[in-house]
């Protein structure tokens, strides 16, 4: 299970930070991404990183807002987001997925509004 936290109301221009932690099992050997989903739309890919190279990727749409890291002792990966925006507004999942094996978070709310 991937249990999230953090999430909310904020305004326009300010910042949150997301983080989802793994309970049951190790995140380590897993490749692990931030989704969204917001109203209407489907859901995208926000932010990821590879769990061999640590190599992280973004959505174009959030590169140099949000900052994705792992804690792989703690078992915990975070998403910083600064300059939300109204369009930021979703529910954000967290995932984590190796091989044929993969895991969702519930999703955690992000409302972007003044």
């Amino acid at each position: 299970e991937l249990v999230q936290r953090g999430g909310g109301l904020v305004e326009p221009g300010g910042s949150l930070t997301l983080s989802c932690v793994s309970s049951g099992f190790d995140l380590t050997s897993f490749d692990l991404r931030w989704y969204r989903q917001a109203p209407g739309r489907e859901r995208e890919f926000v932010a990821g990183v590879f769990s061999v190279s640590g190599y992280t990727t973004y959505a174009a749409s959030v590169k140099g807002r949000f900052t994705m890291s792992r804690d792989n002792f703690r078992s915990t990966v975070a998403l910083e987001m600064s300059g939300l925006k109204p369009d930021d507004t979703a529910m954000y999942y967290c995932y984590a997925g190796r091989y044929n094996e993969e895991y969702w978070g519930r999703g955690t709310q992000v409302t972007v509004s003044s």
